[in-house]
């Protein structure tokens, strides 16, 4: 079965794309906030920690530090269990540093040590002058006492689609068979979680990273937190606010998600961005020589048509594909589609794997793009990150324990997006079997007595609609809204100087715009 794809603004600087979606309180819903100052004793031994910066691994940017620090597994037991979280930094350039700047790239399951490593890239040269550039990855990721379920076998029959496919694969309306291996898949992988991680699944939620990022900034030396998240990193720095608000420095909330939503709305309402940015890839191709979508004389109509249809045939013929023996089934070929989506700077790669597709029968080119969507290339990183993936969405908030809720909302996904709807809202199955004292309650967090926050939304961002930033504006009681008139996921660094400009004077001069602000 396919899984719900998560947005990553970091990877696509960094040449790479990653999946979008997305608080774990206690299972009774008490916050944080509310236990902080009962257990500020109990957490002496974490806050009291020191980082023992030293070289980092041969693959990192020269100039790079590293160090671990432990965090409670379960923070309403904080004597029990350790895990260990991995941070790494890109120090400042300037001897006139203001602290700090914590980084994320989204996902769940995205690498924010890796991303420390493109800040040369990931923000500008202003604001590596003033802060060290920080990331860690999250509790359960990377290289933070990872969350494995699957091996990678088992990723790839998961992510592989249905094998019970009759007709065109259209997920809109599965058949039993379809139904039965979907259950099976979403159960098995729940169960193979239970097996490797029985501990650690129960405590992946996002407010517990944001309490594990509230001992970072206190290790780091910096009294508030200056942070910019992309996309999920957007829901951290949210939970990060409603839990310590008078810690809030400056906080940047890129392609911004909406905690209100359950997972179910969520991939509903994702599915809608995804069509709207499928226009504007169809849109462009069709423009060009090399489209083989249709040509200028063509609507945009027309060219998805021509798309549903050549998927319609994938679901029936899979195409063979020269790296492995896997073939290029429907669930694939979607996927490797989805890449063009998150950037521009992928649309001319993946006109060509549309071309050798549908042109020369050549499935090699999409199922590289579907790899790279989900990290394939690096098998533990494609185990991990998608276990986190799943394991975050699904702790994050309630979802429904009734299948059929999932056939309603994959039929409501379609009327928004044909092609991708369906697919995305069946990849939160999972979550149907998920522990249920695991799950936080559905929430609607506003910050409140957080200095401004700045919510950053691009007008036809595909994995994070823009009326979720617009909606996080609304609900954060400091919130202001910022928007890029654009295409791509998130807005900052993507090309547009007066939205990096506003950024980088927020950053470093806490200089607050107009609320609403556009650049065009």
């Amino acid at each position: 079965m396919g899984t719900r794809v998560r947005g990553s603004w970091a990877a696509v600087l960094a040449g790479a794309v990653l999946l979008a979606t997305a608080c774990t309180a206690d299972p009774e819903g008490s916050s944080a906030e509310e236990e902080a100052p009962e257990t500020a004793d109990a957490l002496a031994g974490f806050t009291g920690q020191e980082l023992d910066w030293g070289e980092c691994d041969s693959g990192s940017m020269p100039g790079t530090e590293c160090a671990t620090y432990e965090v409670p597994l379960d923070y309403g037991a904080p004597g029990g269990e350790r895990i260990e979280i991995a941070v790494k930094r890109f120090p400042a350039k300037s001897a006139d540093a203001l602290g700090s700047l914590v980084v994320n790239p989204g996902g769940p399951g995205g690498s924010g040590y890796d991303l420390a490593d493109h800040a040369p890239y990931a923000v500008s040269n202003a604001v590596r002058d003033r802060f060290d550039v920080v990331g860690f990855d999250p509790r359960g990721v990377g290289r933070s006492s990872p969350l494995t379920c699957l091996d990678a076998e088992g990723i790839d029959e998961f992510l592989g689609g249905v094998d019970a496919v009759e007709g065109d694969g259209d997920m809109a309306e599965v058949t039993d068979a379809e139904l039965r291996e979907l259950q099976e898949d979403s159960r098995g992988f729940v169960e193979a979680c239970k097996a490797n991680a029985p501990e650690l699944m129960l405590h992946m939620g996002t407010a517990n990273v944001a309490r594990d990022m509230d001992i970072l900034r206190g290790l780091l030396g910096d009294e508030q937190l200056t942070y910019l998240g992309a996309s999920y990193g957007t829901h951290i720095g949210a939970q990060y606010a409603e839990q310590f608000p008078d810690r809030v420095r400056a906080l940047v909330l890129d392609g911004a998600m909406d905690p209100s939503q359950d997972q179910l709305e969520l991939g509903v309402q994702q599915a809608a961005g995804f069509r709207t940015a499928l226009r504007s890839f169809v849109e462009d191709c069709l423009g060009r020589t090399d489209c083989p979508l249709g040509g200028s004389g063509d609507s945009v109509d027309d060219g998805v048509e021509a798309l549903a249809g050549f998927l319609a045939d994938t679901a029936e013929e899979p195409l063979p594909n020269s790296g492995d023996d896997r073939e290029l089934n429907r669930a694939r070929a979607e996927l490797g589609v989805l890449a063009a989506l998150y950037s521009e700077t992928l649309w001319p790669r993946v006109r060509e794997g549309l071309t050798a597709a549908m042109e020369d029968g050549d499935g090699t080119e999409l199922m590289q793009l579907a790899d790279l969507l989900y990290k394939r290339e690096d098998t533990a990183a494609y185990e991990n990150s998608t276990a986190a993936l799943i394991a975050v969405n699904c702790s994050d908030s309630p979802s429904p324990r009734d299948v059929q809720a999932y056939a309603d909302a994959a039929a409501e996904a379609a009327e928004e997006a044909p092609i991708f709807g369906p697919t995305l809202a069946w990849g939160a199955l999972p979550c149907a079997y998920w522990p249920k004292e695991a799950v936080a309650p559905s929430t609607e967090l506003d910050g409140a007595g957080a200095d401004p926050i700045m919510v950053l939304g691009t007008t036809r961002d595909s994995a994070t609609p823009y009326a979720w930033s617009e909606a996080l504006a609304e609900q954060l009681e400091s919130g202001f809204l910022l928007t890029r008139d654009g295409d791509g996921h998130t807005g900052y660094r993507r090309g547009d100087q007066c939205i990096d400009e506003i950024v980088d004077a927020y950053l470093i001069d806490l200089a607050v715009p107009e609320d609403g602000m556009a650049c065009v």
